[in-house]
């Protein structure tokens, strides 16, 4: 039987937000695939060892790194920190951390304005922050992988335009910095997730069967849904895809 080559076999793979739901599954089918992984977490450090416990099952080389991706020199300093575990290197950066806040124009008070601060500064200058550090470690011919959502393009209901502001951020940084990494081979694409399956939207849960309606295929999708897109995008088959969205929804916004 011939040997089969697994798609990122013996690379290095930062992935923020990686503790929980489309991160940690975007960490896992890393590893399966033959990665070594960085995860950051912001809070639940019980959870984030977990995660790792896992990823070294499956073979890889794994490190939780704290990080509140709100906080400039959280982001920068667990990329120096992962470029360390790696030896000086990150061939691949998923930037999968966010948060969501989400209220209808009436209802902007400041405590839920304070909200849309945070996520403004954690979904868009987060991942500012962290793939310009990035830059610097990032090995030519590498990824970057963004991590946005339909409601960039798509918004079916209301109380969510902040957050698909930040989300249509995402998209126009994923554009420019294709442009701006393409001299040294890097890629530069964004995943965007429909409604998926997680434990801040689960499939059983009273939002869930309107979402799932709302598809062509009638269900929400699952992290490893996206995990695979995201691996995809990271693996030499989409070596010449660049300032691409690649849209993992089901065909809710068609």
């Amino acid at each position: 039987m011939p040997t089969l080559t697994k798609a990122l076999t013996g690379r290095t793979v930062l992935v923020t937000g990686g503790s929980r739901g489309i991160g940690a599954e975007i960490a896992r089918e890393c590893a399966r695939e033959g990665a070594h992984v960085v995860i950051t977490y912001q809070k639940s450090r019980e959870r984030a060892e977990a995660v790792v416990a896992e990823l070294t099952g499956l073979g890889a080389k794994a490190l939780a790194v704290q990080a509140d991706q709100a906080v400039p020199h959280d982001a920068s300093t667990a990329v120096e920190k992962a470029a360390e575990f790696f030896g000086g290197q990150i061939d691949v950066l998923v930037n999968s951390a966010g948060i969501a806040v989400m209220g209808t124009v009436d209802q902007l008070d400041l405590e839920l304005q304070a909200g849309v601060e945070r996520m403004m500064a954690t979904n868009v200058m987060g991942t500012i922050v962290t793939t310009h550090s990035a830059s610097r470690f990032l090995t030519d011919g590498g990824r970057v992988i963004l991590v946005g959502s339909t409601v960039a393009h798509h918004v079916p209901v209301p109380g969510v335009a902040e957050y698909a502001a930040s989300k249509a951020a995402i998209n126009q940084l994923g554009r420019g910095w294709a442009r701006d990494f393409g001299s040294r081979g890097i890629t530069v694409n964004v995943v965007q997730p429909g409604a998926t399956d997680t434990d801040m939207n689960p499939a059983d849960g009273p939002n869930a069967a309107p979402q799932a309606a709302m598809t062509a295929l009638g269900r929400m999708g699952t992290p490893g849904d996206v995990a695979k897109a995201v691996v995809f995008l990271a693996s030499e088959k989409a070596a010449y895809i660049t300032g691409a969205l690649l849209t993992v929804d089901g065909g809710s916004s068609i």
